[in-house]
């Protein structure tokens, strides 16, 4: 299902920028940084953490990025560990509570403890459109 270069291993194409946009495997698994739109990129993550032996943390002090905003599926698992690599990393960060899956009440907690800021998806889209992308 989940087979490189199958079509089980793209991402939703309602998800992209462009229905033409199809993983280039062959980079993302070398290591490289795969541009999808202005300012979207796909990055292949080999573990749970978003930041374990990827090129993500050197790509956003590149771009001079400051804070993540973390969404995704069960919350025990990828996002946690990505939320605290990124608090080791001290990059700000925003949890998009209602776009996280599997986020239970303790590990609310537990973010509000490392100073994690929890928002909604609505409140994070209002935040994005007040403040645009500069170059």
């Amino acid at each position: 299902m989940l087979m490189a270069w199958s079509d089980g291993a793209e991402i939703a194409h309602g998800l992209l920028p462009s229905a033409s946009v199809r993983f280039d495997t062959s980079l993302l698994l070398s290591g490289g940084i795969q541009s999808v739109g202005e300012h979207e990129v796909i990055v292949f993550k080999p573990r749970w953490g978003a930041f374990y032996h990827t090129p993500l943390e050197e790509h956003l002090r590149t771009l001079r990025i400051d804070t993540v905003v973390f969404v995704g599926c069960n919350f025990p698992n990828c996002p946690r560990t990505s939320i605290y690599e990124a608090s080791e990393r001290d990059f700000r960060i925003v949890c998009v509570d209602d776009a996280i899956s599997g986020l239970y009440e303790h590990g609310r907690r537990e973010l509000d403890n490392i100073g994690v800021a929890r928002m909604s998806a609505v409140a994070v889209a209002e935040s994005v459109e007040r403040a645009p992308f500069s170059s």
